[in-house]
């Protein structure tokens, strides 16, 4: 597949809308619809370290995205969306993840360097789509949600992609896509990078033999009454080869009872130049390929205004390759992800082969959750989430566990959350797999956001 075929349909697509009456055109243009949303958010870690060393760092941010979709014309559309996010009111110390952390990553710097602590704009997206019949098309840059690269919605401004999608439904629930991804845009960044040196950095030749690279995501999905399987192979030449597999089972046993039952595997594997070069001796893995596999089960029960939930996830264990998920595009796949053991941070610029928590081979995890709806007690709007895991692995000093909460209210395009994080015992890896824990963390957040 080379980028030129998709580039050639993009220009083919415009070429073909220049052939239509000028009036359809402006049609299209003036039935176009705005959208976007207005956010204010405030983030406030606090860390304790080993030897009594401890720092809080903080930050407010207002924001949001504003979009111009225009309308269908001939089964094309267009769509463009501005995104910024602005500081004030800033610290000392700074917390740069709802600012521009990958701008400082990027720039060679620490995450709470200057760089990250301004504000920024960028268009992060300006795509073309066509759809008719059972066909859809997309080329440009968008923001995307599959399993392993991901918009990553729940911070300030979500991250987004640069190539094209096509996608073609079969009959009997089958859906077929496959996608051309040159580009990648962290949520904190202000430019698209090229998505392989995104992940790798400063050692993208060194591992690839290249500077740069794409990802060539294929899909299929199927959907049948309570059943829905979907598998992704992101192939990603002379890096990795990426395979996630999920299936899901819905079951609605009456108006106050359902539940849902979930598994999912992820393999992934480097291919070509990266196979070879990570395995030579004094290679940024310690001379190890990447080898990663994992597993996951969740249960979720429904009855009237609660949901429980239940999740176990594994990621083996082989001490003579790179075991570590590696997850450089904000995917957060695994079901027993939490607001701070998610791999948040693995998706800066050049620190693909690092691993968080719950991604280090051979952690086994075990998560429980509770959600809880007040309507029918008469706060109608209001919820509330607590949940708990435990991360274990034998390289591990001590097992971390994560305590969540999270009270939200949402009226009609209005919402506002507030979140409490309490970790102990937070795990970290590096790309030749050293282990470090962090002790204790806290980090409170207020999450206003309007839609219109």
């Amino acid at each position: 597949m080379k980028k030129g075929v998709f580039l050639s349909i993009c220009a083919s697509m415009v070429a073909i809308s220049g052939a239509f009456a000028a009036d359809s055109l402006a049609e299209a243009v003036k039935s176009g619809k705005v959208s976007g949303n207005v956010k204010y958010y405030y983030i406030n870690t606090h860390k304790e370290k080993a030897g009594d060393v401890s720092s809080t760092a903080f930050a407010n941010s207002i924001g949001g995205q504003l979009s111009y979709t225009t309308g269908k014309w001939k089964e094309l559309s267009a769509k463009v969306t501005f995104m910024t996010t602005q500081p004030f009111a800033l610290p000392n110390n700074v917390d740069t993840s709802i600012i521009g952390r990958d701008n400082s990553v990027r720039a060679g710097g620490a995450p709470g360097d200057v760089a990250g602590q301004k504000g920024f704009s960028v268009l992060g997206e300006a795509y073309l789509s066509y759809s008719r019949d059972n066909f859809d098309f997309w080329g440009g840059r968008k923001v995307i949600k599959t399993p392993l690269i991901n918009a990553k919605e729940v911070r300030m401004l979500p991250s987004a992609v640069k190539g094209a999608h096509a996608r073609v439904k079969l009959e009997n629930g089958v859906n077929i896509g496959i996608a051309y991804l040159d580009a990648f845009k962290q949520r904190t960044s202000s430019e698209f990078t090229n998505i392989v040196k995104h992940a790798l950095g400063e050692k993208t030749k060194e591992i690839t033999g290249s500077d740069s690279g794409v990802v060539i995501p294929v899909c299929i999905s199927w959907k049948s009454g309570k059943h829905a399987v979907k598998a992704v192979d992101y192939y990603s030449p002379d890096f990795m080869n990426s395979i996630y597999a999920d299936w899901n089972y819905k079951h609605k046993q009456s108006d106050e009872l359902s539940y849902d039952f979930a598994l999912q595997a992820i393999l992934q594997d480097s291919v070509g130049e990266a196979d070879t070069n990570l395995a030579k001796a004094g290679s940024v893995t310690g001379g190890k390929a990447i080898k990663s596999r994992a597993v996951a089960a969740k249960l979720a029960v429904n009855y009237r205004s609660m949901k429980f939930m239940g999740a176990y996830s594994s990621v083996l264990k082989d001490d003579d390759y790179h075991d570590s998920l590696v997850l450089p595009w904000d995917g957060t796949p695994l079901y027993t992800n939490m607001i701070t053991a998610n791999n948040l941070f693995l998706s800066n610029y050049g620190k693909a082969l690092g691993a968080d928590t719950a991604y280090i081979g051979g952690t086994n995890g075990v998560k429980i959750a509770y959600g809880q709806d007040f309507g029918p007690f008469g706060f109608s709007g209001y919820s509330m989430t607590l949940s708990s895991t435990w991360y274990d692995n034998d390289r591990f000093d001590k097992t971390e566990n994560d305590l969540n909460a999270v009270l939200a209210y949402k009226k009609e395009s209005f919402s506002v959350a507030l979140k409490g994080i309490w970790v102990r015992n937070k795990a970290g890896a590096t790309a030749d797999g050293t282990i470090s824990q962090l002790p204790i963390l806290h980090q409170y957040r207020v999450i206003a956001n309007y839609k219109f």
